[in-house]
């Protein structure tokens, strides 16, 4: 059995196709406004939201049935329409380069969304293979109580705090063990990171 490989992509100003403009493809769709992705929509008929993310310019709707020239310079492509035939010739016309995600076949995609939670900086994805989907569900729904809301000025006060020390901080053993100490349960339940962080590091410096 091969197992998967988990990767994060940075889609920033890269081409995604969406075949297809039902739920499945607007789910698709929504997992992907953030990204800043060139997200484009091949379909004849879209969901209310699709249809205002096009509106808003958040996304381009091309309103025709697919075609294998809409995949062209396509970095990542998702067959979302409810007809297996047409899911399927999407996937036999795209480049053997082109990572296609099929929503009723996923033995026969090149990759599938695993269930997600972000908190700003922080991302943690769920998935068992394809075993279970209940389960990735039930996963996602515990880690998302743990990892609450609390994390994410958390990761932007660690993003913050780790460059300072990497670019300030010349004596590599202090360096060391700020890095160390700012992952921490006090931390992240401090009212005031940055004087917390402070005191810590005159605590600390020689």
């Amino acid at each position: 059995m091969s197992i998967n490989y988990p990767i994060m992509l940075q889609l920033a100003g890269k081409k995604v196709v969406v075949i297809g403009g039902g739920r499945v493809a607007e789910r698709k769709v929504r997992g992907l406004l953030g990204t800043e992705a060139r997200v484009a929509v091949i379909s004849p008929e879209a969901t209310g939201e699709i249809q205002t993310l096009a509106q808003e310019g958040k996304i381009v709707w091309e309103k025709k049935f697919f075609s294998a020239e809409d995949l062209k310079g396509a970095a990542l492509i998702f067959a979302a329409t409810d007809d297996k035939d047409i899911n399927r010739l999407v996937k036999s016309s795209a480049e053997k380069h082109q990572l296609v995600t099929i929503a009723d076949d996923p033995d026969r995609s090149d990759f599938h969304l695993p269930a997600h939670i972000q908190r700003g900086r922080l991302s943690i994805a769920v998935s068992t293979g394809g075993a279970s989907p209940t389960l990735a569900k039930n996963l996602k729904a515990q880690l998302d109580q743990q990892f609450d809301e609390r994390y994410e000025e958390y990761l932007e006060f660690l993003f913050k705090a780790r460059q300072w020390i990497l670019q300030d901080v010349e004596d590599p053993a202090l360096k060391r063990k700020l890095l160390s100490v700012i992952v921490s349960e006090d931390l992240l339940n401090s009212q005031n990171r940055s004087e917390d962080f402070r005191r810590l590091y005159e605590e600390l410096k020689p």
